[in-house]
C-alpha cells in the first residue's frame, strides 16, 4: 500500500528516516518553542529539579502563582530556560498536551524514534508529534472533536490553549470524564455561560466542582481566553490533590530533624536527608503565600520535592507537631536509659545518640550533667510508632557552665542579663552586687556598659553570673569631661573621678551645639573645666564620635582689651555689655592672632594692645583660649536700616551690634544687601584688619542641588537648582552618603542630588541624597505616611514629619491628599528636612514595535500630526503585566500599555 493511501486511512504513520531528520532539526534550530514551551528534557531525568525552585528571576516573591510554579518546576512538570519562566506567556495546545502527559507520568511512553504524519490540515510542530499521538492513544484528546473541519482553520498545535479547552484536558488527565458527562447539561453559573462551547460545559463544571479552576472578575469564566504558563501550572498543581500518582522526586512524611541546613524526613520506616539551600521554596498546603524556613517546625508533616537529596520545594501539610511531652523528676541516667521517679518506683525511657539534652534556657548540656531531683521534660515523637525520645530538657535545676554567645539585653533594675547562645537560644541569669565584668581590652565595665549584640564569654555558677568577658564588642557610649586631647588620643575623667585614655578613630565626628560643621580643635580639654562629652566607641574601643553635652566655661566674643601684663600674664577685657573681666594666660592657653595659631606668649602679648578685640574662653579666671577677633558666627536677629546696624546672637547667647558689612556673600545670589537676608538666618561676619569694619557677611545656607556634570580630577561639580546653575569645587568640602559615611566625588552621579551647606559661596558639606522610585502602595494623608514599592520590589516607608512637597505636572502641594495608590513617584529628602514627592507623568498608548538598534519603542500615533510616538527606554526600565516581569520583545502590536516617565526618561511600562 502506498504512503499516500495509508495516510488517508490513518491519523498518523511512522517513518524512522523522517524521525531522524526531525530530531536533527530540533537539535540544530531549537527555537523559542524549545526554550520556553516545556520542550526541554524533563528535569527529573536530568537532575535539574534540585535548583528548579527559586531560580526564576521573573517569578517575583509574592506572585499569585509562585507556589504552583515552584512545585511543578521541582517535579519536572514545567521547566524554564536560562533562569526565566515567563509566567505571563500564553501556552499553545501542543505545549499543554506535553505538560498533561508529564502530569500523568506518561511522557516516557512517547515514541520519538519514528516520524509522525498527520492529516494535512492537522498541523503540529515536529517535536510535539509523538506526544500528540500518545495523547490520542491515552484518550487525553478526542479525535472527533480535535480533527473536526471547523477546528482546523489555524495550526492546531500552535493555537493558544483556551481556558475551556484546558479544563477538558485537565479532567481527562485525571480520568474524570464520567464526572464531566454527568454535569454536561447543567449551566456553569458564570455570567458568560452563553459563550461556553456546548461540549466543554461539563468539563468546566467538573473542574470548578473539584476546585481546580475559578472564575474571574465579574463572575466570568472567559472560556475562549488564552491560558498563561502561570495559570496552567496552577491548574495542574491543584489537580495533584485529585490523583493517586507518586512522582519519583516527591516524598511525603514527618520531619524528624531540622538543623544545620538539612531536613531529615521519616516516611514508612525509612529516613531521607535533604539539603536546604537558598533556592529552596517553602509553602503550606493551606496558603499560596511563601513562608520562611523558620516557620517550619520539626515533627510536622511535609511534602518534599527534590532530586539527588537537594530539597527544591517543601510544603507543610500538617503543622501540628507529632510529639508527646512527659514531665517528671530526674532520678538517674545509665547508658541508653533515663530514669524518672514515680509513685511505684522508676519509669524508664530509652534514648540514643540523636537525643538532645538542654538546660532550662535551651542551651545544650551533657547528659551526665543533670543533677538528681532536677525537674525535667521529655519530648518524644508519635509519628513512627517507636515513641523515640528526641529531647530532654531540665526545667528546674542548678546551672554551672561557661558558654559563649551575644548579649541580647541588660536589665539593670532586675540585675539580669539575657544572652543569646551560639544555637540561637535565649537564656537569662542574674548577677550579684560586686560582680566585675571585663571587656576584651581588660577595661572594667559596669553592667550598664554592656550593649546588645556584643559577643561575650560568660561563666555561670549556681545559676548566678560570675564573669562576663566581651570578646567582640559593638558600638557603645561613655560620658565624662575632657582633660587632654592629642592628635591620636582622648583623655577623659569619668563620673567616679577616674581617668581613661581612648584612641581616636579615623576622622571622628564632632558635635558641638550651636556650631555648624565643628572641628576637633574647637573642643575644650582642661583638667578642671573641660567639655562634658559623650564619646561613641566602636567594637575596637576607638572613639568615632565626640558630642559636647555641656560646657563649664565662659565665652567673651569681640571683647575689647583694656590691659595686658606680660609679667603677670593677666589680661583685662571689657565685654560687649561693658562688663570687665580679668583672666590669666598660661602655657596651656590656646593662642591665635589674625587667625594664625601660636604657642609664644611673648608674640601674643604684642597683639594684646589696648582697644584690640579678642575672643576669650575662660574657666574661672584661667584663660582656656585667647584669639584676636577675625569673625563672628551667629544668628542675624535685627537689621536697622536707619542706623545701619545689624545685630547678631552668638551661640553662647551673647549679642553683638555691628555696622553694616562692606559686602554680602550668599550662594547663588548676586548684589545682595543686608536687608535682603531673612532674619534668623545663620551668618558669619568677617572682620577687616582693623577689626572695626565687617568686610564681608557670609550667609550660611542649606541648598539641594542636582548634579549636571562631574569632573573628579578637578574636584568640580556642575549643579543646578531652582535659582540657577553653577560650578562648585569640593576639595575643601566634607562629602558623605545618605547615612553620613565619608565618600569621594567619584561616588556621586550625574542626575543625582546632594544636600549642600554653604558658608557664603564656599561649600562646607555635601551629602548625597537617596532617591526612591516606584509605585505608591499605601498612603495615609492624615497621618502623613507614604509607602512606596520600589522597582527592586522592596517596600520603603516615609513619614512627612518635616513637611511635604508634592510636585505633579509643575504644581506643588503641601499635603499627601492628592496621591493615590496608582501613582508612580520619586521620593527624596530636601535640604530643609522636608520630603519631596515628584509624581511621574504617564501616557496610555497602543504599542507598535521595538527597535533594538536605537533602543526605542514606537507607539501608534493618535493622529497624523502626532510626532510624539518614539520613546527611548531607560537603562533599567521595568516592563510588566501585574506582578509578572516581561521583556520588551514580548510586547505585541496593538497591546495597550501605560508608560511612566521620570524626568522625561521612560522608566516603567505596564501592559494592560
Amino acid at each position: 500500500m502506498s504512503r499516500q493511501k495509508r495516510s488517508k486511512r490513518s491519523i498518523y504513520t511512522y517513518s524512522s528516516k523522517a524521525a531522524a531528520a526531525i530530531l536533527a532539526g530540533t537539535m540544530v534550530f531549537g527555537g523559542a518553542g524549545a526554550a520556553f514551551a516545556d520542550t526541554a528534557a524533563t528535569p527529573a531525568a536530568t537532575g535539574a529539579t534540585a535548583s528548579a525552585a527559586g531560580i526564576f528571576s521573573d517569578v517575583k516573591s509574592g506572585l499569585w502563582a509562585e507556589k504552583h510554579i515552584y512545585k511543578l518546576a521541582s517535579q519536572g512538570i514545567v521547566v524554564g530556560n536560562n533562569g526565566l519562566f515567563r509566567p505571563g506567556d500564553s501556552v499553545t495546545q501542543q505545549e499543554a498536551v506535553l505538560m498533561a502527559l508529564r502530569f500523568m507520568k506518561l511522557q516516557g511512553n512517547a515514541d520519538s524514534s519514528t516520524a509522525v504524519e498527520f492529516p494535512t490540515d492537522f498541523k503540529v510542530t515536529n517535536y510535539y508529534k509523538p506526544y500528540v499521538v500518545l495523547a490520542f492513544q491515552q484518550g487525553l484528546l478526542d479525535k472527533t472533536t480535535e480533527m473536526a473541519p471547523d477546528n482546523l482553520k489555524t495550526s492546531w498545535g500552535e493555537r493558544k490553549a483556551s481556558r475551556e479547552w484546558v479544563a477538558e484536558i485537565l479532567i481527562r488527565a485525571l480520568g474524570k470524564s464520567a464526572e464531566a458527562a454527568a454535569v454536561s447539561t447543567e449551566p456553569t453559573g458564570f455570567a458568560d455561560d452563553a459563550k461556553v462551547t456546548a461540549n466543554k460545559r461539563g468539563f468546566i463544571n467538573a473542574a470548578v466542582d473539584l476546585g481546580l479552576a475559578n472564575g474571574l472578575d465579574g463572575n466570568r469564566f472567559d472560556p475562549q481566553g488564552a491560558v498563561t504558563r502561570a495559570q496552567l501550572a496552577t491548574f495542574f498543581s491543584r489537580a495533584e490533590a485529585q490523583n493517586t500518582l507518586d512522582y519519583d522526586n516527591t516524598f511525603k512524611g514527618s520531619i524528624s530533624a531540622l538543623e544545620d541546613g538539612k531536613l531529615t524526613l521519616y516516611s514508612n520506616g525509612n529516613t531521607s536527608v535533604f539539603n536546604l539551600t537558598n533556592s529552596t521554596a517553602y509553602f503550606t498546603s493551606t496558603s499560596e503565600t511563601r513562608i520562611n524556613l523558620s516557620d517550619i517546625k520539626p515533627y510536622t508533616q511535609v511534602t518534599v520535592i527534590g532530586a539527588t537529596y537537594n530539597a527544591a520545594y517543601v510544603e507543610v501539610t500538617d503543622p501540628v507537631q507529632q510529639v508527646q511531652t512527659i514531665e517528671g523528676v530526674f532520678a538517674k541516667i545509665t547508658p541508653g536509659t533515663i530514669w524518672l521517679d514515680s509513685p511505684t518506683g522508676y519509669d524508664q525511657y530509652s534514648y540514643d545518640g540523636t537525643t538532645s539534652f538542654v538546660d532550662v534556657n535551651g542551651a545544650v548540656i551533657a547528659a551526665g550533667s543533670i543533677t538528681a531531683a532536677s525537674k525535667v521534660s521529655l519530648l518524644r515523637e508519635t509519628y513512627s510508632g517507636t515513641n523515640k525520645l528526641v529531647k530532654v530538657q531540665v526545667t528546674s535545676g542548678i546551672v554551672n557552665k561557661t558558654a559563649t554567645g551575644t548579649v541580647q539585653s541588660v536589665d539593670t533594675a532586675a540585675k539580669s542579663i539575657t544572652f543569646t547562645t551560639a544555637d540561637g537560644t535565649a537564656e537569662t541569669f542574674k548577677w550579684e552586687d560586686g560582680t566585675t565584668l571585663f571587656s576584651s581590652q581588660s577595661a572594667v565595665l559596669l553592667p550598664a556598659d554592656l550593649k546588645a549584640g556584643a559577643a561575650v564569654k560568660y561563666t555561670i555558677k549556681d545559676n548566678i553570673i560570675r564573669t562576663v568577658e566581651v570578646t567582640s564588642g559593638v558600638e557603645r557610649t561613655v560620658q565624662g569631661s575632657l582633660t587632654e586631647l592629642t592628635s591620636s588620643t582622648v583623655v577623659y575623667k569619668k563620673p567616679d573621678g577616674t581617668r581613661e585614655v581612648k584612641l581616636l578613630g579615623t576622622a571622628p565626628a564632632i558635635v558641638i551645639p550651636g556650631i555648624a560643621a565643628p572641628v576637633i580643635g574647637e573642643l575644650i580639654a582642661d583638667a578642671t573645666a573641660g567639655d562634658n562629652v559623650q564619646l561613641t566607641l566602636n567594637s575596637s574601643d576607638q572613639v568615632t564620635k565626640i558630642e559636647v553635652l555641656s560646657r563649664q566655661i565662659e565665652e567673651f566674643t569681640g571683647a575689647t582689651v583694656v590691659d595686658y601684663s606680660a609679667k603677670t600674664l593677666l589680661l583685662t577685657v571689657m565685654d560687649t555689655s561693658n562688663k570687665a573681666h580679668l583672666v590669666q594666660l598660661d602655657a596651656n592657653t590656646k593662642l591665635a592672632y589674625d587667625g594664625v595659631a601660636t604657642t609664644s606668649l611673648t608674640n601674643m602679648g604684642y597683639n594684646l594692645t589696648e582697644g584690640r578685640k579678642v575672643d576669650v574662653v575662660a574657666a574661672g579666671q584661667r584663660a582656656i583660649s585667647v584669639e584676636t577677633s577675625t569673625k563672628y558666627t551667629g544668628i542675624l536677629t535685627a537689621v536697622n536700616n536707619t542706623t545701619k546696624i545689624m545685630t547678631l546672637k552668638l551661640a553662647g547667647g551673647q549679642t553683638l551690634n555691628l555696622a553694616y558689612p562692606q559686602a554680602v556673600d550668599f550662594f547663588g545670589r548676586t548684589s545682595v544687601a543686608v536687608t535682603d537676608i531673612a532674619l534668623n538666618s545663620s551668618v558669619t561676619a568677617v572682620l577687616a584688619g582693623n577689626q572695626d569694619i565687617v568686610s564681608i557677611l557670609r550667609v550660611n545656607s542649606n541648598v539641594q542641588l542636582e548634579i549636571t556634570s562631574l569632573n573628579a580630577a578637578a574636584n568640580k561639580l556642575g549643579v543646578k537648582w531652582s535659582g540657577g546653575t553653577a560650578d562648585i569645587y569640593t576639595v575643601t568640602a566634607a562629602l558623605t552618603d545618605e547615612s553620613g559615611q565619608t565618600i569621594t566625588i567619584s561616588d556621586l552621579k550625574v542626575g543625582g542630588f546632594v544636600n549642600a551647606t554653604f558658608n557664603g559661596s564656599t561649600p562646607l558639606t555635601l551629602q548625597a541624597v537617596k532617591l526612591t522610585t516606584g509605585q505608591v502602595s499605601a498612603v495615609d494623608a492624615a497621618a502623613g505616611t507614604l509607602t512606596v514599592k520600589d522597582y527592586a520590589g522592596a517596600a520603603q516607608s516615609f513619614t512627612a514629619g518635616g513637611g511635604v512637597k508634592v510636585i505633579r505636572e509643575g504644581v506643588t502641594a503641601a499635603t499627601l491628599s492628592g496621591i493615590t495608590a496608582a501613582d508612580r513617584v520619586e521620593v527624596r529628602k530636601d535640604a530643609d528636612g522636608s520630603t519631596i514627592i515628584r509624581v511621574m507623568s504617564q501616557q496610555s498608548r497602543a504599542f507598535s514595535r521595538y527597535e533594538s538598534g536605537s533602543g526605542e519603542i514606537l507607539v501608534k500615533r493618535t493622529s497624523l500630526d502626532d510626532n510624539n510616538y518614539r520613546f527611548v527606554l531607560g537603562a533599567n526600565v521595568y516592563i510588566h503585566q501585574g506582578d509578572t516581569t516581561l521583556s520588551v520583545q514580548s510586547l505585541k502590536e496593538n497591546d495597550n500599555i501605560i508608560m511612566y516617565f521620570n524626568n522625561n526618561i521612560l522608566v516603567e511600562i505596564v501592559k494592560q
